[in-house]
């Protein structure tokens, strides 16, 4: 199975959400099975870190997203992918307008994939505080829980 999760810029909330779900597929003894990453609509920060305030927080729970790199969604995500995870309807909006045809079905809200909220929005944290951070980090860290459920639940 391999997920791509999608936000804006990839420095905030699609890092913080690849981190989680990756997390959560290891802690579940899954992580072998699943392939997870995360790129943004816009090509902004191509090759940057994600936000401090993005890797501080992950770290506050035990994920390193440190590492990771901003990349810029294209077509071919599509055919790699089988999921891709949206933060929000723009992001959602923005994939679909680059989906190759019969392809769309593939690119999906995050929470509403997850069972968390149907047409959940994921909120931007980045003009926001720590607490925004924090709100991000609780709703990706459930969506990631639910994901381990969806797929390996029997």
């Amino acid at each position: 199975m391999k997920l791509l999760l999608v936000c804006l810029g990839n420095i905030c909330r699609s890092p913080m959400a690849e981190g989680a779900v990756r997390h959560a597929f290891e802690q579940a003894g899954f992580g072998d099975r699943v392939e997870v990453d995360s790129a943004g609509t816009g090509d902004w920060h191509c090759g940057e870190p994600p936000d401090r305030r993005a890797i501080a927080c992950a770290r506050e729970y035990g994920v390193d997203i440190s590492g990771l790199r901003a990349r810029q969604l294209s077509a071919q995500d599509f055919h790699d992918f089988d999921w891709l995870l949206c933060a929000d309807a723009q992001n959602l909006r923005d994939a679909l307008r680059i989906a190759p045809a019969g392809l769309e079905h593939k690119a999906v809200l995050l929470l509403d994939w997850a069972g968390i909220q149907a047409q959940g929005v994921v909120p931007d944290p980045y003009t926001g505080s720590r607490e925004d951070f924090h709100h991000v980090w609780r709703l990706v860290d459930s969506a990631a829980s639910a994901a381990v459920r969806r797929l390996f639940s029997s």
